[in-house]
């Protein structure tokens, strides 16, 4: 495939070409990590925030450059008012309760998505996130938050019209540099925990080539087992980005066995 991009690991000393530098998470399974313990969804997203922190560490720990996360979707809003609500509220909590301890690890945190229609004061928050970190470079953490993959694409196109880009001058790599996220490499590695098998509108454009992970693991339960478990899948893979090679494909299980 012409437009396939090249290993961004190759020429890398073998330990660390095994080590994504990128990962994508969807963070699925809070709500039912709560239903099973009798209390209401909005616990789970509190616990699935003290897990994010958690494997954010274990990233960085792990020489993870960059780590993004699905934590609202511009499809979220249907959900009922009372979760959105505690949603809403939680980022500020967490904001408060977490921020300097990122910022002290080393943590970059960057939010990605469309903040038109969010408050004025979830907007405050997490600018005073992005500015209190800004100067780190352990790792990066892009929460990606009334974000949609298509708005992603959108939302570059748009961009490149208003600037009025002509036609011809329009390749895979301008609409790249658009997109919400062009300030990270793609995707590496892309988790999904709770069961479900689909990316759900999350980096459609970044994960083209990126190597799936679908785990039985509900989120609050995803610790660092869980996620060694992943990034040893990652490093069996065979990654080939559209290149023949005369090995054969590693054919991996949609559903590794976890407990």
């Amino acid at each position: 495939m012409d437009n396939a991009p090249s290993d961004p690991r190759a020429g890398l000393a073998p330990e660390r070409a095994l080590v994504p530098r990128h990962v994508a998470i969807v963070m699925d399974g809070n709500g039912r990590w709560a239903r099973k313990r009798f209390m209401p969804r909005v616990y789970g997203h509190k616990v699935g925030v003290d897990a994010l922190v958690r494997i954010v560490q274990s990233c960085a720990d792990r020489g993870i450059e960059h780590l993004s996360v699905f934590a609202f979707s511009s499809e979220n809003w249907k959900r009922p008012s009372d979760e959105v609500s505690g949603l809403m509220s939680l980022v500020l909590v967490a904001v408060s309760k977490y921020l300097a301890k990122l910022a002290g690890d080393g943590v970059r945190i960057r939010i990605v998505g469309d903040r038109s229609i969010v408050s004025d004061k979830l907007r405050a928050a997490w600018q005073e996130a992005e500015e209190a970190t800004a100067h780190n470079t352990r790792i990066t953490l892009s929460v990606a938050f009334n974000y949609g993959g298509r708005w992603d694409v959108v939302q570059a196109c748009r961009k490149i019209v208003e600037a009025g880009t002509p036609a011809d001058q329009i390749d895979e790599a301008l609409l790249a540099s658009h997109m919400a996220m062009s300030y990270a490499p793609d995707p590496d590695l892309f988790i999904r925990t709770g069961g479900e098998i689909r990316i759900s509108n999350f980096m459609l454009w970044q994960t083209a080539y990126s190597e799936l992970y679908f785990t039985h693991c509900l989120w609050p339960d995803f610790g660092n087992t869980e996620l060694d478990a992943a990034l040893a899948a990652y490093a069996r893979r065979d990654r080939r980005f559209g290149e023949v090679r005369d090995s054969e494909p590693m054919l991996a299980a949609a559903l590794p066995a976890d407990s």
